[in-house]
């Protein structure tokens, strides 16, 4: 069990989703985290949404209901009212699991050096908020990263992406990317942070599901290939400052389906795999079990 809880602070941006915002809320405060720190905003909604809100405000840290910029505009408003050590947002239509708190912060309480945390079983709910299901990473790293492996929608190459809705990572390395989402992004803000994050640390990942994204008809992610044009000019800045080329070799590899051969998998692992570091709960039937970092090869 956790002695100590580090203060999350979550923000949850908002305009005109009375059909959904409930379900995050609860999602969020029916968990019980004791060192919570939760901010709604609110773009001024007309739908009832401020009805909603107002039911939960004895159990929200801030809120507000007024004209912003959009999205990344509301995230940062809220980000300036918090003073949690984790952070993370979940926009008003996706929605925790029920442990997802709790496991946040015992990992980056009893692992000091996870700087940013997310799931590798991302969770999908449908309208209704019933889970349509889990997929599966296999795992995170830089390197692919800068490949260009974890761009949505790149389906033939794409090892997966960052869930947005199960990301986590701490204030330091919040400050040193410049404490903010770039606002020049009116879709990819969720990739240029990561690959600003990415530019100090690594990213780790846990088997466990922490959140998960609504299908819903009016979701702005649907816009996939101006969300493509944004992420590849993020990726792109990356690049430059890591001075990088994209290994093509493992791009062929993978539109080949060559890791799906077992005899080709194990010739060209050593050439073509990643390192990743993935969180694993040890001592399961003690009393005593702890979280554990385990380095592999995933390709």
């Amino acid at each position: 069990m956790l002695k100590d809880f580090p203060k999350i602070s979550l923000v949850t941006p908002s305009f005109n989703q009375a059909e959904f915002i409930e379900a995050t809320i609860q999602s969020i405060l029916s968990q019980g985290y004791p060192n919570l720190e939760y901010i709604i905003i609110d773009g001024g909604s007309t739908d009832g949404s401020v009805e909603i809100i107002k039911k939960y405000e004895k159990h929200l840290h801030f809120w507000c209901s007024e004209p912003d910029a959009g999205q990344y505009d509301a995230i940062n408003k809220g980000f300036s009212y918090s003073t949690g050590e984790i952070m993370a947002w979940l926009n008003s239509d996706d929605m925790y699991c029920s442990w997802t708190l709790k496991t946040v912060g015992s990992i980056m309480s009893e692992l000091p050096e996870v700087d940013w945390l997310t799931t590798l079983a991302p969770a999908y709910w449908d309208w209704h908020g019933f889970c349509y299901g889990i997929t599966s990473i296999a795992g995170y790293s830089r390197k692919a990263y800068l490949d260009g492996f974890y761009l949505p929608g790149e389906n033939k190459t794409c090892l997966g992406w960052i869930q947005q809705e199960s990301t986590f990572w701490r204030r330091d390395l919040w400050q040193k990317v410049g404490g903010s989402i770039a606002t020049e992004f009116s879709l990819a803000g969720d990739f240029d942070l990561w690959s600003r994050f990415y530019s100090h640390a690594d990213l780790y990942g846990t088997p466990s599901p922490l959140g998960g994204f609504r299908y819903q008809p009016n979701q702005r992610s649907r816009q996939l290939e101006q969300y493509l044009v944004e992420a590849q000019k993020s990726l792109t800045r990356m690049r430059t400052l890591f001075n990088w080329s994209p290994n093509y070799y493992r791009s062929i590899a993978l539109q080949l389906r060559l890791n799906k051969i077992p005899k080709v998998r194990t010739l060209s692992q050593p050439m073509y795999s990643y390192v990743g570091k993935r969180i694993v709960r040890t001592n399961l039937d003690s009393p005593d079990s702890y979280w554990k970092v385990e380095e592999y090869k995933f390709y």
